[in-house]
């Protein structure tokens, strides 16, 4: 059988291409700020808006990349440095993760033992250290040379959100006292409201420059996908509308070119594992579904733990239970279980409150149906495999035990 990949790397969030079909007006646009240093002067701090995958960190990294590549003209060095603010996400890791890759690249571009000759530590612990220090220590390895430091913040918005705005603050304010080097601060957000987390100070600051990203078309997602796809994929191997199909879901999903590379990704190793040579719509069809559960699933796991038990009840019921499920049923099989592993047990109202949240998050299906004199009630389906919903719901052992999570499936409801 010929294989169905060249390379499923280029299909991967994580890939750069050379070229960013309909996203030159906004590489233009990140050019025209971000090449102030060949002109010896200082970009101003940039923030960039835009739902998941829109192009933002793409169109970043492809930027930074060519300003690295034609630095040497400039009159100071430039440096560009990327954080993911998912993953340093509190003022301490971020001003110790800028410290260490300044002392490296001090030690880099002079001699083995240079850092220490200075009285810098060899590197800075990711925690134990005052953060005044570890400030201190950033800012002396960044203004021993003249450069540009462009500092991008991926994600800024769960650095905000976990840690506030002081780091910002500091990072926007640095200018002022450093006398070598300059600072520019590029965050990128998925949020739109972002800005009303900061203060003032820090808003007035970070804002000097703003950018937009709005979500791709059907028609752009299908010519990214082709361009990947030509990539990808060996020639004559993706069948007739899969490609417009995979497009089409994406941007029934606010134009997220990431969610259409993945889904014509797994479309492909669907096939593959099929042990067939063509990939079809009902690849895709399949990719998406796949695809579909596990966002439910990562959504479970971030749930209250409230939230997770009134599933737990829905999902021991839906195993147990032919007939159909309504309101009055979780409640009796959530008292029962708060009563097993020890949880407060919210009142009736509120457990329909939190059906209705897991609703509203596609989780279940909660549809109301009258019952004439005796009122209403909800009838509820669950949208997520029975078997799924559990392994998440209980992943981190919110109630407890273990011993104690598994004492649910000896449950017996009247």
């Amino acid at each position: 059988m010929r294989p169905i990949f060249k390379n499923r790397e280029y299909l991967r969030p994580s890939y750069t291409p050379e070229e960013l079909p309909h996203r030159g007006e906004q590489i233009h646009q990140l050019a025209r700020i971000l090449v102030a240093p060949l002109r010896g002067e200082t970009p101003s701090n940039l923030f960039i808006y835009g739902k998941t995958g829109t192009g933002k960190t793409a169109s970043v990294k492809h930027v930074s990349k060519e300003l690295e590549r034609v630095a040497d003209r400039a009159p100071r060095r430039v440096e560009v440095v990327y954080l993911n603010c998912e993953v340093v996400n509190t003022q301490y890791r971020i001003l110790a993760t800028l410290a260490n890759i300044f002392l490296e690249k001090l030690e880099k571009r002079y001699s083995a033992g240079y850092v220490s000759s200075l009285g810098f530590p060899e590197s800075v612990p990711m925690t134990g250290w005052p953060t005044d220090e570890v400030y201190r220590c950033f800012f002396r390895a960044l203004d021993h040379d003249p450069q540009l430091a462009v500092i991008v913040l991926d994600e800024i918005d769960r650095l905000v959100l976990k840690s506030g705005d002081k780091v910002l603050y500091n990072l926007t304010r640095m200018n002022s006292d450093l006398m070598k080097a300059k600072v520019s601060i590029v965050g990128i957000s998925n949020d739109l409201n972002f800005m009303s987390y900061l203060g003032p100070r820090v808003r007035s600051s970070l804002s000097e420059e703003e950018l937009v990203f709005p979500p791709y078309n059907a028609l752009q997602l299908k010519d990214i996908l082709e361009q990947r796809a030509g990539m990808s994929y060996i020639d004559g191997v993706l069948g007739n509308g899969v490609i417009s199909l995979c497009a089409a879901h994406a941007a029934r999903e606010h134009g997220d070119a990431r969610r259409a590379l993945d889904l014509l990704r797994i479309a492909g190793e669907l096939a593959e594992r099929d042990g067939v040579e063509t990939v079809t719509v009902a690849h895709v069809r399949r990719g998406f579904e796949k695809m579909e559960q596990d966002k439910m699933v990562e959504v479970v796991r971030t749930l209250p733990s409230q939230s997770k038990l009134v599933l737990l009840s829905v999902v021991l019921l839906t195993e147990r239970n032919s007939h159909k499920i309504v309101t009055g049923d979780v409640y009796s099989a959530y008292h029962k279980l708060c009563r097993q592993v020890g949880l407060d047990v919210l009142t009736q109202r509120r457990v329909s409150d939190l059906i209705s949240e897991l609703d509203m998050l596609g989780i279940i299906n909660a549809q109301i149906i009258s019952k004439g004199r005796y009122g209403r009630t909800k009838e509820i389906t669950l949208n997520i495999s029975p078997i799924q919903a559990r392994a998440a719901v209980q992943e981190e052992h919110p109630f407890g035990s273990v011993e104690a999570l598994s004492l649910p499936r000896q449950l017996t409801f009247a």
